[in-house]
């Protein structure tokens, strides 16, 4: 993969627990685990059509170097957007020199 075409900085945010520790109560929160560089790219019209027969909110393909440590619960954020993991797919050759994450727009409240 050409390092160059990771020029988007995005968050990558899992759910965390914290607990008051007034009234013991537990609240899920967004962390961000890491900033990486990325590439967010609108799927064209012959993908968005292939994806809308799978799952039609999929709107953007979102590639980043490989990482063992990400899963669909996570979540994206890019210029003040949010986007969902709907799927990890790895590279086709080696499987470990990069992701490709299909994601949906929109608040992922968990």
């Amino acid at each position: 993969m050409r390092a160059g075409i990771l020029k988007h900085w995005v968050e990558l945010q899992s759910h965390e627990e914290i607990q008051d520790p007034v009234t013991g109560e537990i609240t899920l929160i967004w962390q961000t685990q890491a900033s990486v560089w990325a590439e967010v790219a609108p799927l064209s019209g012959r993908e968005f059509i292939a994806a809308n027969a799978i799952q039609s909110e999929i709107t953007v393909r979102i590639t980043l170097r490989y990482r063992n440590d990400i899963n669909s619960d996570w979540r994206i954020l890019f210029r003040g957007d949010i986007y969902n993991i709907a799927a990890i797919l790895p590279d086709l050759w080696s499987g470990l020199d990069y992701i490709t994450l299909p994601c949906t727009q929109g608040v992922n409240n968990g």
